[in-house]
Order: C-alpha cells, then structure tokens, then sequence
C-alpha cells in the first residue's frame, strides 16, 4: 500500500476512533434523539472507506478495528459491553463483506441492513433481559385493549406489530445509509486530492474530553418503563392483582441490574481490556498516533461544518460528511 493511501486508512481509522468514543464535532454536530443511528452509520462509512483505500480490505479493517478499540477503550473507559460488541460486529462483518465483495455491488447497502439490524436486536435482547416477558405482556394487554377501543380484530398481537415495525425500521434505515454511503464514496473518488490546512484561528487544538456516563437518564428512563408497566398491568390486566405483576417486574429488572453491573458487566469488560492490552504492544504507535490526531479532526469537522452553512437539508449534510471526509485525509498537521 502506498504512503499516501497509508496515510488516508490512518485518519479514517481515527475518524472512526473519533465516532467511537462520542468526541468532538460528530457528536456536537449529531445533537439528535437518533445519534446511536448516525453513530452507526458513521462507523460503516468509516470501515467502507477504510475498505475502497486499503490494498487488503480484511487486514486493514480488522486492524482499525484493533485500535478504534483501544483507543475507545483508553477515552471511554467506561463504555458498556454492548458498545464494544456493536464495534466489533460492525468490523468484523465489514471485513468479511469486503473481502469477498466489491464495494460498487451490494456489499455497502448490506452493511448497513446487518449492522442495523444487529442495533436493533441488541436492544431488545437487552429490553427482554432487564424486564422478562412480561415487557411484552404488558405491552399485549395496552394493545387489546386499544383494539376494543377501536373495534379492531387483528390476530397480531401489539408486540408482534412493534416488533416487526421496528426491525423493518432499522432494516429500511441500513439499506438506506448504505446507499448514501456509497454516494459519499464516489463523489470522494471523483475529487482530485487537495492538502487542506486549518486556519490560523482553528489551530488551536484542546484536549479530548472523556464520556460520561449518565446515570441520572438512564434511572429515569428505567423509572419510568416501570411504571408504564405497573399501569398496564393494574389497569388492563383480567387475571389477579396488577400491582403484584408489576412489583415482580420492578424486583426481577432491580435484581438483573444489579448482577450485570457488580458481577458480570465489569467481569466481560475484565477480560475484554485484558485481551486488548495484550495486543497493545503491537498497535502501539498507531494509537499513539490517533490519540494526538483526535483534537485536529474535531477542529476540522467544525470548520468544514461552517463552510457548508450556505446549504440546507440534505444537500448540505451530506457536502458535509464529504467534505470533512476529504479535509481529514488531507490536512497537514
């Protein structure tokens, strides 16, 4: 691989890395309710490009992958497993699809149906671990009743409707992000190669600030999926007391918690920061490398935010993501 397309998998690489660990202009720009849908799409940008540039798509992939991993672990340390898996997914699959696919077929468009339906799934796994199913009575019981509201006769339950809904959501969205990737893709291949350096003003660079964990959310988030139950239970349950359900529920998601965050949620991130320590010997330099770039590209990315305002919608996000593409490859530190 020449020194030039070296030097583009490296800056997607910490691109990626950036996506990854919630930093600077990405997440400042993508202040949205949708941002673990934009951070998704990101990352499979990022693998693609990583993808078109490298001369050997699954060596260079999983070897980003490698330090997106490291560095997210050395800027989030504590990011849930969850982020690590959706991280690992997504690279080990772009991998594998571009080592056997070019990128001008399906090969994108995959990419991001797969990587969205994982999203998906992940999520209600996570919802069915917590709550039991008794999430999904519940949300059975407000269902019928809304059809004897309605004067509707469905055989599908609410949860079924929801849950198919939902999946072809993510499934029509990772289609979709796939094909607006691609886009980015050639309209990059059709731009000459320009150095591109950050104004005077821009150069100064501040320090990565770490994630932070929101527990004060996530508690009321929790707070309130638990009541939604207790009421559905009490109000439209036909067998036995609804409030005993709904405590049931309320221990059974306290009791769950609980064992993931003392005993086996740090244990996975144990293991998960062991294995990728030991491999940190080897991807040293580059991670050094990403860590030291990281506050350039933000900048970059909110300059390249400013010098799009003369767009709207579509048009100017996705000059946007291109542009910021290009000026990352391309700037000179």
């Amino acid at each position: 691989m020449t020194r030039s397309k070296t030097i583009r998998v490296e800056r997607l690489t910490a691109l990626w890395a950036l996506n990854e660990s919630g930093l600077g202009g990405f997440l400042h720009v993508f202040n949205t309710p949708f941002t673990g849908l934009i951070v998704g799409g990101i990352s499979i940008l990022m693998i693609s490009l990583i993808a078109y540039y490298a001369e050997d798509p699954w060596k260079a992939v999983l070897r980003s992958l490698i330090v997106v991993l490291l560095v997210k672990m050395a800027v989030s340390p504590h990011s849930p497993v969850g982020a690590y898996v959706a991280v690992s997914f997504q690279g080990l699959l772009g991998a594998l699809l571009f080592s056997k696919l070019s990128w001008k077929g399906l090969s994108i468009p995959l990419l991001g149906l797969l990587t969205f339906l994982e999203s998906a799934a992940q999520k209600l796994l996570i919802l069915t671990i917590i709550y039991g199913t008794g999430l999904w009575e519940a949300i059975d019981l407000y269902g019928s009743w809304v059809q004897s509201k309605l004067q509707l006769f469905t055989q599908s339950s609410a949860t079924e409707v929801l849950v198919t809904i939902y999946l072809v959501s993510y499934g029509i969205g990772g289609i979709l992000a796939g094909f607006f990737i691609k886009s980015i893709i050639l309209d990059l291949s059709r731009t000459d190669a320009q150095d591109f350096e950050l104004p005077d003003h821009l150069k100064e660079t501040t320090a990565v600030k770490k994630s932070r964990k929101r527990p004060r959310k996530f508690l009321m988030l929790w707070l309130l999926t638990i009541s939604i139950l207790v009421m559905s239970f009490t109000l439209f349950g036909e067998e036995g007391p609804g409030w005993q359900r709904g405590l049931y529920i309320l221990l059974r998601s306290l009791l769950v918690l609980s064992v993931w965050y003392i005993l086996i949620g740090p244990l996975l991130i144990r293991l998960l920061k062991s294995y990728l320590r030991s491999k940190r010997s080897g991807y040293e330099e580059q991670v050094n490398q990403t860590l030291d770039i990281l506050p350039y590209l933000s900048s970059v990315i909110r300059y390249s935010w400013t010098e799009t305002s003369h767009l709207k919608g579509y048009q100017r996000w996705k000059l946007f993501i291109a542009q910021s593409i290009s000026n990352c490859i391309h700037f000179k530190i």
